[in-house]
């Protein structure tokens, strides 16, 4: 360790994490979706959250989880602030361990404001991408989400 560096084996290939390298986009994709929708006080991460609840809702939280590739305890984390902001309602379901996930007027309302900032954002990120490039990461995105299940079954 003469130059203060430590060294071990295999930490070059860390560089290549697929993880760590989908994190890192995330984290900067989000930061500029998030700038986006700051006028309408929602985080991107809600926002799928609300398309859910408004095209497929009322359903439940199980299904919601799974349709937004999510376990049931970080989809609880995130029902929270939506819940507590009067966006959407948890009630029980037909069963009683079932609990019903469902958008209010005022989560449609809070959806309408969001989707024109929300193109925008999307429509420059395409731009910046280029529209080749951007279906190339989409098919690859959905191929990772895929595969990723496929292995983890």
């Amino acid at each position: 360790m003469p130059d203060g560096k430590l060294m071990v084996p295999g930490l070059d290939d860390l560089q290549n994490c697929t993880c760590s390298n989908l994190r890192q986009a995330t984290r900067v994709v989000t930061q500029f979706f998030e700038q986006a929708l700051e006028p309408t006080g929602l985080k991107i991460t809600q926002l799928p959250v609300l398309v859910a609840a408004t095209t497929k809702g009322p359903l439940p939280m199980s299904k919601l989880a799974d349709e937004l590739v999510m376990d049931r305890t970080t989809l609880t984390r995130n029902l929270q602030p939506l819940q507590r902001a009067g966006l959407i309602k948890v009630s029980p379901g037909d069963d009683r361990r079932a609990r019903m996930v469902s958008v209010t007027e005022k989560g449609v309302d809070a959806l309408e404001r969001a989707v024109p900032l929300w193109r925008e954002a999307q429509t420059a990120m395409v731009d910046h991408l280029g529209r080749f490039q951007w279906g190339v990461l989409m098919d690859n995105l959905r191929a990772t989400v895929h595969a990723t299940r496929d292995e983890a079954a």
